[in-house]
């Protein structure tokens, strides 16, 4: 159906995050779209000194050159935030600031999360801002995960089914934007 590039991004090494991100990983491959995960901790990004769109082409260093082209070749993306300090991760924050017209006129779904029971909802608000300025606007819901190390088995099953239920409709309304914004995009964009 759709390419969608789940953004995580902790890199912690007890991280408990990861297991929300397989289970969307998972669901969205279920439901028929091809999945690229990106995870800091696989990519180690240098601290941001110049964004992709300032190195001469070819000349980045290797893993932003890989995590550009996969940004590139998706339709919608997936952000999978903890709640650190009130806000977001350091490493996604990184991450996600080294590029820009990758995500140019697609849409982002904000799934947090927290060992408490808030869910990481403060650093959602902090991330939509983000991700307008990104250019890829954050769709009205967002999938809130209180106590993520209770939520899903290593490999992402849920451990509540409920979860499926919850996604479904997060991620219902997330396809309806990612369709929306490509028939849009084929018709051309502002620049």
């Amino acid at each position: 159906m759709a390419t969608i590039s789940i953004i995580y991004g902790s890199v912690r090494s007890d991280r408990q995050g990861i297991k929300a991100a397989r289970f969307f990983e998972n669901t969205l491959k279920e439901g028929g779209h091809r999945v690229n995960m990106i995870d800091p901790s696989v990519y180690q990004f240098p601290l941001l000194d110049k964004m992709h769109k300032e190195y001469d082409a070819g000349k980045a260093p290797e893993p932003l050159e890989t995590v550009s082209k996969l940004l590139k070749s998706s339709d919608g993306f997936i952000i999978v935030s903890g709640e650190y300090n009130h806000s977001i991760p350091p490493a996604l924050k990184n991450l996600l600031d080294h590029f820009q017209s990758e995500y140019f006129f697609k849409p982002s779904g904000i799934v947090t999360y927290s060992a408490g029971s808030f869910g990481g909802v403060r650093a959602g608000s902090d991330l939509r801002a983000v991700c307008g300025e990104l250019g890829m606007p954050s769709i009205s819901s967002m999938m809130p995960i209180p106590s993520v190390q209770k939520a899903f088995e290593e490999d992402g099953a849920p451990i509540d089914e409920a979860y499926n239920k919850r996604a479904d409709r997060f991620l219902t309304e997330f396809e309806w934007y990612v369709e929306a914004f490509a028939k849009q995009r084929e018709k051309g964009t502002p620049y």
